[in-house]
């Protein structure tokens, strides 16, 4: 800690610049936790430096995502629990730039305080660097911002960045999706980082009891169900892009089935979803129950159960299985790819 660098006048503003580097040193114990090979300057310079592995590459590309936790944050802060929503802002751009066949490589985060406490600050950067572990990827950087009247002193926000690498020839390429090929679920821990707007709405979260237990969800209260982190699907789904030709792959994240699972089939085929074998836990059926939503709706703004899809031929479906099993996804089938303009059908 730099303890000759402190601004009277810049504190009697509401930014405190001691307590940023006091949220530096105790957030590098977990930082440690991410280094991965490649990784070549400890935390604390002006820019996360990183020397990617590209032996046996014959063209290599870079793949990058960003995104954010939205407002599944107002959970923790009503909860003031704050450990586990970095898992979720890494999951929300790792399990994005899988779905193009990409190893994630580094990860960056940004969040902007009211005020910076540095014990939270601590928890926040704790559950990015869990999320960054789950995923092989390391924190080489990141920013935390005062917002003095921008935001009220005990809110903040979230967002994150990563990159990944894949070898040209090996990104996901979905002109080989035929007719027959098989949907694979990768089941989600819950509501993940999506539609939290609704949630808020229908449970009236700012008066709810969020800590009550609930029968519906085995006990757990309704704030736990809710805070659960995004699975991270990144160790799982590479080693299936190891023996299995997989054609297509989505995350499903904002706008549910209909807005994700299309986004990985090409023009002229479409994929038709059994819903009697979509595994739908408690936490959405009491959303809808709630809430008044139609299946339609919630179809078409959750995963419903479902964090991401994968797309593989069906004489090699039994293999993916497998694969996925022992990565310690339960993974099922779901669907099949049909001829047809209609991207997707859930009956």
């Amino acid at each position: 800690m730099n303890s000759n660098s402190r601004s009277e006048a810049y504190a009697a503003a509401g930014v405190d610049i001691t307590a940023g580097y006091k949220s530096v040193e105790l957030m590098k114990k977990h930082i440690r936790r991410t280094a991965v090979p490649g990784v070549c300057e400890d935390v604390g310079g002006f820019g996360g430096l990183f020397i990617p592995d590209i032996a046996g590459m014959e063209q290599p590309v870079l793949v990058s995502g960003t995104d954010g936790v939205g407002t599944k944050l107002k959970i923790a802060l009503l909860m003031d629990r704050h450990d586990t929503i970095g898992i979720d802002c890494v999951a929300m751009c790792v399990n994005d730039i899988i779905c193009c066949g990409a190893k994630p490589l580094f990860f960056l985060d940004y969040i902007a305080c009211g005020k910076n406490i540095p014990e939270r600050i601590e928890q926040i950067v704790k559950g990015v660097c869990e999320g960054c572990v789950q995923a092989g990827c390391a924190l080489i950087g990141g920013e935390t911002a005062e917002h003095p009247g921008m935001m009220p002193e005990d809110e903040y926000d979230l967002a994150g960045y990563s990159t990944g690498i894949v070898d040209k020839k090996n990104i996901i390429d979905n002109t080989k999706m035929r007719p027959g090929d098989i949907v694979i679920a990768l089941p989600s821990t819950g509501v993940h980082s999506n539609g939290f707007s609704l949630v808020r709405k229908v449970f009236d979260v700012e008066n709810a009891d969020l800590n009550a237990p609930v029968e519906k969800l085995g006990g757990k209260s309704l704030g736990e169900a809710l805070l659960a982190p995004t699975r991270i699907y990144v160790r799982p789904v590479l080693a299936l892009l190891k023996e299995v030709e997989v054609r297509g792959i989505s995350h499903i994240t904002g706008g549910g089935f209909y807005e994700n699972i299309p986004r990985s089939i090409p023009d002229g085929l479409g994929a038709k979803i059994d819903r009697s074998k979509v595994k739908v836990p408690a936490i959405f059926d009491l959303i809808a129950e709630k809430g008044g939503i139609s299946e339609r709706d919630m179809f078409n703004t959750y995963n419903m159960g479902v964090g991401m899809s994968v797309i593989v031929p069906a004489a090699q479906a039994d293999r993916a299985l497998e694969i996925l099993k022992a990565g310690g996804e339960d993974a099922y089938v779901i669907g099949e790819i049909v001829e047809g303009e209609e991207k997707i059908v859930i009956e």
